[in-house]
């Protein structure tokens, strides 16, 4: 269960740090309207916005602006929230807030207006991370997807799908309660039929948040290979600039490059490595260390191929250090100096691209496989924006139903991988969570959210 929120006054700038037209001073509390008369000098009618002179505790005039009064309930955390809307100078916005303390608020701590609004069940915490989500969305796609989830619609499938667990719990309690009615009551209550429903229900729920999550998170796709292969070329050809050096010396990436690129609105973090070879060289030795790091922490491996020399056994020696759970593509590059035809195929259980990283030969393909290959749908249509804890919490619910399925003729036990099953999903939206979660997700909020 959540612990009670605090009933203390606090108090952040809400705006971007740095200077802009309007800055935003907000408050949240109890019994605000006594604050809001001695700071705009005037009584606040709640919900309007009032023109005003902000004064310090000697009278001297701060800023003018509007202050807005929401009485609680009805207000974005449940409780009394000021606002006060003067210019966006940060000296400006400094002096407001210094008032704003020395009349008796705090300062606000990172999330904690949200977390307020969560704790005073304005919004559930799947709501609540969604606030976050929006603010930090790199793409069109992903601040639709953000804004979905805020109105509730990744919470109302989870809700559907606890009401389904309710029910059938129901089922299973009766029979504990009334054991005379024994197994035959579970199966002419179908429990086995509504108990397959809804972990197909529980699968497609999966999926959309699974493309959620890479709308949100992204994918890390690094780029390894010998030296020469053309692993910086190819990197700028996808960033479509010059982020990388490309010269025909070995070696001269020496560390990893990376570059944000945006594929159908997916983010995608391409790590340019420095090139796979026994060497001698401290630098690139250290270079080298690096990118077999940031293979560990890969989505996907591109593993480029000299076209003209094909797959060599020092590429073998790479493939066969690879983690085995890492998908990968082998590209083979400079076809352009090869004649070989552009086009991707499979061969031997792997995918295959070929191009020309240089002259800008397939690289639509390479582009449409590396969205296959991350399990991209091709659209945002009705997906909310998720994260990685809601898929954990997902995938522990249906591990629980699969357990159930399995000893569903064990009473008590399906009675036990049902409520199990239950917790596992009420915990996206806050009904059975830590504190501790909540301070690990709230924190990393900005202040003034």
């Amino acid at each position: 269960m959540t612990q009670s929120p605090r009933r203390d006054t606090i108090a952040a700038i809400a705006t971007a740090p740095g200077r802009g037209g309007v800055g935003v001073v907000r408050i949240s509390g109890t019994g605000l309207a006594e604050l809001g008369l001695t700071l705009a000098g005037k009584p606040l009618k709640p919900r309007h916005a009032h023109y005003a002179d902000f004064r310090s505790s000697d009278g001297e005039l701060i800023d003018q602006g509007l202050a807005l009064f929401f009485p609680g309930p009805h207000s974005f955390t449940g409780e009394d929230v000021l606002e006060l809307q003067g210019h966006g100078g940060p000296v400006v916005m400094q002096m407001l807030l210094r008032r704003c303390l020395e009349l008796g608020a705090r300062l606000a701590e990172p999330g904690e207006f949200t977390r307020r609004a969560f704790l005073n069940d304005k919004l559930d915490l799947a709501q609540a991370e969604s606030v976050a989500d929006l603010i930090d969305a790199g793409s069109e796609a992903a601040a639709r997807s953000a804004l979905r989830s805020l109105a509730g619609a990744f919470s109302g499938e989870i809700h559907t799908l606890v009401e389904q667990l309710i029910n059938l719990r129901m089922l299973v309690e009766a029979t504990l309660d009334f054991p005379e009615e024994d197994i035959d009551f579970l199966e002419a209550a179908d429990a086995r039929g509504k108990l397959a429903s809804l972990h197909g229900q529980l699968q497609k729920v999966f999926g959309t948040a699974r493309q959620g999550s890479l709308l949100r998170e992204g994918m890390h796709v690094v780029l390894i290979g010998q030296p020469n292969v053309g692993k910086s070329s190819l990197m700028n050809a996808l960033a479509g600039e010059d982020v990388a050096i490309v010269t025909d010396i070995a070696g001269t990436t020496r560390d990893t490059v990376r570059e944000l690129i945006q594929l159908d609105g997916v983010p995608m973090h391409i790590i340019d490595t420095a090139g796979l070879r026994q060497t001698d060289d401290t630098v690139e030795q250290i270079g080298i260390a690096r990118t077999w790091a940031a293979v560990e922490k890969a989505d996907l491996a591109l593993l480029l191929i000299d076209s003209r020399e094909g797959i060599t056994e020092h590429d073998r020696d790479i493939l066969g250090r690879l983690p085995e759970r890492l998908p990968r593509v082998h590209v083979f590059n400079k076809v352009d100096l090869t004649g070989e035809a552009v086009g991707h195929a499979e061969e031997d259980g792997h995918a295959v691209l070929r191009l020309s990283a240089k002259a800008g030969l397939g690289l639509d393909e390479l582009k449409r496989t590396l969205l296959d290959m991350v399990g991209w749908g091709g659209t945002d249509a009705g997906v909310f924006l998720a994260r990685e804890r809601h898929l954990d919490a997902i995938r522990r619910a249906a591990s629980h139903l699969e357990t159930a399925a399995l000893v569903w003729q064990q009473v008590e036990l399906f009675a036990e991988e049902l409520r199990l099953a239950q917790n596992a999903l009420a915990s996206i939206t806050g009904e059975f969570s830590a504190d501790d979660l909540l301070g690990e997700i709230f924190s990393r909020f900005c202040i003034g959210k």
